[in-house]
């Protein structure tokens, strides 16, 4: 059997009101996901030091059915590369039960002119993945697009809170 290549995707969205610097942060936190994540109850650090490369993560309840029976899919994820400057993160999923394998992605935050002051910035994420058997590349795309920008609106929110 031939092997199939890899699924690649982006999804990106911007904010206006929030900039990259502000956005960062929640991000950056690698042990706490589960704050913006739509559905996810559940995101705990099981190795390693919360932001340093290597640490492994455990997010449950995520919004993807489970193959193995049980009633929540979970996740656990490790952290490859992460970077202040550029404001970037790398994680892979190492295991979960949901079909994902060989998953890689990359999170980035740009600053942009954009809003009423200027002052935004732009997150894309970025994923590669072996075919999931029952799954499309299109509607996968679809839910992170859907996933990002209610998280980032989340985060965009979190920031007006901290600031009044």
């Amino acid at each position: 059997m031939a092997e199939q290549k890899k699924w690649e995707g982006t999804v990106s969205t911007t904010l206006e009101n929030a900039n990259a610097d502000q956005i960062w942060p929640f991000w950056k936190d690698f042990y706490s996901i589960n704050k913006w994540f739509p559905g996810q109850t559940t995101c705990e650090g099981i190795h390693g030091n919360n932001g340093e490369p290597g640490c492994i993560r455990y997010c449950g309840d995520l919004p993807v059915p489970a193959i193995d029976g049980t009633a929540s899919s979970w996740t656990r994820e490790r952290l490859i590369a992460i970077d202040d400057i550029e404001k970037s993160f790398s994680y892979e999923i190492l295991e979960c039960n949901f079909g994902v394998k060989s998953y890689v992605a990359n999170v980035k935050i740009d600053p942009v002119a954009a809003g009423d002051n200027g002052r935004g910035c732009r997150i894309e994420w970025r994923f590669t993945v072996e075919p999931v058997e029952g799954w499309r590349l299109e509607d996968m795309v679809s839910n992170y697009e859907v996933w990002l920008k209610i998280m980032v609106k989340n985060m965009e929110a979190a920031v007006f809170d901290q600031s009044s």
